[in-house]
């Protein structure tokens, strides 16, 4: 029997091999672009290898034709934000186990969840299209109100997110919304130019950001930890670093998982992860937005060290169409805490390597280098994760710590670009 992905995450595409062959499955990874998965599939060895078939997963019927070559197809796996319609879709028109794609399509749209909660009670603000312009701010003003955000419904990587504090940054956000939007290819995944769905205003959220890792069955939610994330001060804003787990009082962490569990169940989402970023209000949790997958970067790869226990199985778990076990299994941290930082490019180039990657072993931690770029590529955008070059992980008995030990070492890692200038 076959299990393939439709695309994934940068990183866990080695855990979810073993999990897909621990069920007894092959593992085929359909990809337009496997340089993107150049550090797993370089560590991804043996009997638990990723097959790989290099297809334009942008193209459904080339996507049909590849999975209908692999041999008793039993699931197929989606851990992306770009490709999670397209595959439930494509799993429904085959018969295979998969999530409702009315459902899919409800949390790929960033305000039509916002605004279904707040029908609900669940979000305290609304969401509000607007025309990307600067003559568009009378209309937020009036119905967010300032401090607002701006985001795309259908955004990725913290790209296209404008946060203006007073009337003059919010004229001067759309201004660039309206430039964005004016630029040629804003489909999924689109490289550059346009805006991947309709621009919408929300009020601003004030406190600290977490995201709540849970896994789901048939309306059921598990709260599997919570990850501290931290944003740049820049106006677009952009992940610089994350651990886990938190260590939040019981009575509070209790509460989280009853919030976290009644947004999924009103969102829709029934089966799987769901990585749900959130602030910290002082009026107590607030959605920033819903990604119905495990969590990308190295939140999942936190999970499977903290916890002991390789997650990805649960992810197989549910492509299979089976309860995952890892919703009735006991939750013991017994591994350590975990954190990464996010290294990015300071300006646009092409990446000649890093400076500073000699000295990790130097720092506490059993520090790791995660690449995500590799020498001659290109980096075109430095204020969204599109810039990040590579993470740093470290690890401690805390989150804390372990947090303090992946910046200080992260500190030292430089990325090395050919600027236009130099070249």
């Amino acid at each position: 029997m076959t299990i393939a992905a439709l695309e994934a995450l940068s990183f866990g595409l080695g855990r979810t091999a073993r999990a897909a062959h621990a069920a007894g499955h092959r593992f085929v990874l359909l990809t337009g672009d496997r340089s993107v998965y150049r550090h797993e599939l370089a560590t991804a060895h043996g009997a638990y290898g990723v097959d790989v078939i290099d297809v334009d997963t942008f193209d459904p019927d080339a996507v049909r034709g590849a999975l209908a070559s692999l041999p008793d197809l039993a699931g197929l796996i989606n851990t992306t934000d770009t490709w999670s319609v397209p595959a439930a879709d494509l799993a429904q028109e085959l018969g295979l186990p998969g999530p409702d794609p009315e459902a899919v399509k409800l949390l790929r749209d960033k305000a039509r969840v916002r605004r279904t909660l707040h029908r609900a009670g669940l979000s305290a603000g609304t969401a509000v299209e607007v025309e990307p312009r600067p003559d568009s701010a009378e209309s937020v003003l009036r119905a967010v109100g300032l401090p607002a955000v701006l985001k795309v419904s259908a955004g990725t990587s913290s790209r296209d997110v404008w946060i203006a504090y007073d009337y003059e940054g919010l004229r001067t956000a759309l201004g660039e919304a309206g430039e964005r939007a004016g630029g040629a290819g804003g489909g999924a995944g689109a490289g550059s130019g346009g805006l991947n769905g309709s621009l919408f205003a929300e009020p601003f959220l004030a406190g600290p950001l977490y995201s709540a890792e849970t896994l789901s069955w048939e309306g059921h939610t598990r709260l599997l930890g919570v990850l501290s994330r931290q944003t740049s001060r820049r106006p677009a804003v952009r992940e610089e670093a994350a651990a886990f787990p938190v260590a939040l009082p019981p009575g509070e962490l209790t509460s989280i998982e009853r919030w976290v569990g009644d947004v999924l169940a009103t969102a829709g989402h029934e089966q799987g992860f769901a990585h749900v970023e959130f602030v910290l209000t002082n009026r107590g949790p607030e959605l920033v937005e819903i990604n119905r997958r495990i969590g990308g970067a190295l939140v999942a790869e936190a999970m499977c060290r903290t916890l002991d226990v390789n997650v990805y199985e649960a992810l197989v778990d549910v492509t299979l169409g089976r309860r995952p076990r890892l919703l009735d299994a006991p939750l013991r941290p017994t591994g350590p805490a975990v954190a990464f930082v996010l290294v990015y490019a300071d300006e646009p180039g092409v990446l000649e390597g890093w400076a500073g990657l000699d000295g990790l072993n130097a720092f506490p931690g059993e520090v790791s280098w995660y690449p995500v770029r590799a020498p001659g590529d290109t980096v075109l955008h430095v204020g969204d994760q599109r810039g990040c070059t590579g993470m740093v992980l470290a690890e401690a008995s805390t989150a804390e710590l372990a947090q303090h030990r992946a910046w200080s070492a992260a500190t030292t890692v430089r990325p090395v670009l050919k600027t236009a200038e130099r070249g």
